[in-house]
């Protein structure tokens, strides 16, 4: 304890005192709670329930322990330091709480319960001034009479503050277990609307007449395990008909007075889970909920959306349109009925085009000057069989046997080739560059049916193929 500086005290209660202090080497603020009784041994500190239970939750709507200190047989608690309790804020307010405010506190207070219930505990103690709050963030605090929910009962029949005790505990019921918790958050809703308690009785007795005056008296038909127990006390219920919470908190919304009126439900097993709470409509506001689909049969067709397509500009508008462009589709065919003689188009081994595209006769477009293409494509007619002449290159001519310069042989069909047809190169490994550039006085023949060069043919200087490693022949 010499690590911490005690400033002053904030509480004494039943079975310990609250203080402030600082840590002297981080200056952390922090709040020591001070066992009563003495421990003499580290076993029996961890036996308490307090600290077991709050070694297994750690949630940020549940007080954080820090630190467990046995000296001199005395124990301390290190908890997070808070600035108050849910007691203080309501006593010092001179004007109703604003429901945004607490929605928000009673949503935290859920979350932290739901997460205590989920790990097999329940509180037992719940009271406003067990609530810490710390701004607008609110943790669930004072773990000594929490249990477990798999405990063995019969419990203790003092379990927590009389004016949020649930009725089932004031009647000595041996069984109980998390809804009471939910019973002592529905009397703190109505106590955060009010400011005032919803149950302030003097004694268990007039404790259930508090509660008979707004519930109503208990039948067999909304309770009948209490009325079993009223009969083994040989104790007789105060006859009433049931309060509406609305006029006892008015300035309560429709769904905050729907939430207090289930969380204090006489019977224990009707009351909602923290999580079933969590789900109500109290809770679900600013969520937008998507909207229903029509059924098929209701469905009604909808209307054409609106198009936002831009208008065209005045230019484009007096644009004609323009043609798509379609390739022209090639076949074979007879071009001409002349046969294949020397005047006839014929282009690879006497194979003639035809096209089929679209005509050429079509009529200018306004917006283009006629070229020299458009009137060569008229002059060249139209095939009666096959539809207008395609625009392509001028046909090729028979070639003549005109000396060649490089005075290359003809091939198979007497035909020559001039320089402008007839690529060579060779590369010959050893050969100087002097005999590299010398013409070949013969160019081998070329195969009549491919028009491709033949490579066992005599090469230059006479020897047989082409020699080297390398010769390319070629035709443009």
């Amino acid at each position: 304890m010499n690590r911490y500086k005690v400033l002053k005290q904030l509480g004494d209660g039943t079975y310990g005192s609250v203080w402030k202090a600082t840590n002297r080497q981080t200056n952390e603020v922090v709040a020591i709670k001070k066992m009563k009784r003495k421990f003499y041994s580290w076993e029996e500190c961890m036996a308490l329930r307090e600290v077991k239970s709050l070694r297994k939750l750690n949630h940020p709507n549940v007080v954080k322990l820090k630190e467990v200190i046995r000296e001199n047989d005395e124990l301390y608690f290190v908890f997070e330091f808070m600035d108050g309790n849910l007691y203080q804020r309501i006593k010092d307010r001179d004007k109703m709480l604003p429901e945004a405010k607490v929605r928000n506190w009673c949503f935290q207070i859920m979350q932290g319960m739901a997460y205590i219930h989920k790990h097999g505990y329940f509180h037992r103690d719940l009271k406003p001034e067990n609530l810490l709050v710390h701004h607008d963030t609110v943790k669930i605090a004072d773990f000594g009479l929490a249990r477990e929910v798999r405990s063995r009962p019969p419990y203790t029949d003092y379990v927590s503050t009389r004016w949020y005790r649930a009725p089932e505990v004031l009647l000595r019921s041996p069984y109980y277990s998390a809804p009471i918790d939910m019973f002592a958050i529905g009397a703190m809703l109505a106590e955060m609307y009010s400011l005032r308690p919803l149950f302030p009785g003097s004694s268990e007795t007039d404790q259930i007449y508090k509660i008979c005056s707004v519930l109503g008296t208990p039948t067999t038909s909304n309770w009948p395990e209490g009325v079993k127990l009223a009969a083994n006390m040989n104790f007789r219920f105060p006859q009433f008909a049931p309060t509406p919470i609305t006029s006892l908190i008015p300035h309560a919304s429709s769904d905050a007075t729907e939430l207090i009126q289930a969380l204090i439900h006489w019977d224990p097993a009707k009351r909602p889970t923290a999580v079933q709470c969590l789900q109500m409509p109290y809770f679900q506001v600013g969520i937008r909920a998507p909207p229903a689909l029509p059924r098929p049969e209701q469905s009604q067709p909808q209307e054409a959306k609106p198009s936002y397509k831009a208008e065209p500009r005045a230019e484009e508008r007096t644009k004609p349109p323009e043609r798509a462009y379609a390739p022209p589709s090639v076949q074979h065919s007879n071009l001409s009925s002349a046969g294949n003689g020397a005047g006839s188009n014929k282009v690879m081994g006497g194979t003639p085009l035809s096209y089929t595209g679209p005509s050429h006769d079509a009529p200018i477009p306004r917006n283009r000057q006629p070229n020299a293409f458009d009137a060569l494509t008229r002059n060249l007619g139209t095939n009666a069989a096959n539809g207008p002449l395609a625009p392509g290159p001028a046909p090729l001519q028979p070639l003549q046997n005109k000396p060649v310069p490089n005075g290359s042989a003809p091939n198979s069909a007497g035909q020559k080739f001039g320089g402008s047809y007839v690529r060579s190169a060779r590369y010959r490994p050893g050969v100087s560059p002097a005999k590299l550039g010398q013409q070949p006085s013969a160019l081998p023949p070329l195969d009549a049916g491919r028009n491709l060069p033949v490579l066992g043919a005599q090469g230059a200087g006479g020897q047989g193929g082409l020699g080297g490693g390398y010769s390319r022949f070629s035709r443009y």
